[in-house]
């Protein structure tokens, strides 16, 4: 059991993490983008792949923690990273580029402390 747990928390803080550093490279790709590189709508839609196996890690994750409020709050984090992106992606509201790190990192270290401190060590106190 801990060796699932451990698989979709490091997944899920892989993703977070691949996701932070898209989004803090984005900017100095997209201003090099006309005069060294030429980056398609492939490298926007990444978020929404980071998106996607987040979800999945947080799931799983969520299937064998001790602590539900651990879940709850992963969730809600990988709730407004999903606000933030899709409202940078349709422009409902002037929010700040920055934004988006705030649960970004969250993900990520909810995903460690998930790893650390929230493992069952029998399928009996895993929430189901």
């Amino acid at each position: 059991m801990n060796l699932a747990v451990n698989k979709s928390d490091s997944l899920g803080i892989a993703a977070s993490t691949l996701c932070l550093i898209h989004c803090i490279a984005t900017p100095f790709l997209f201003a090099l983008n006309t005069q060294i590189i030429n980056l398609g709508p492939w490298w926007s839609s990444i978020d929404l792949v980071f998106l996607l196996i987040s979800a999945l890690a947080i799931y799983k994750s969520g299937t064998t923690v001790t602590k539900k409020w651990i879940t709850n709050l992963l969730w809600i984090s990988w709730s407004v990273l999903l606000f933030i992106i899709v409202n940078e992606k349709i422009e409902w509201l002037p929010i700040p580029e920055a934004a988006v790190y705030v649960p970004s990192v969250s993900l990520i270290l909810l995903h460690f402390y998930s790893r650390k401190y929230c493992q069952c060590a029998t399928n009996e106190c895993c929430i189901k």
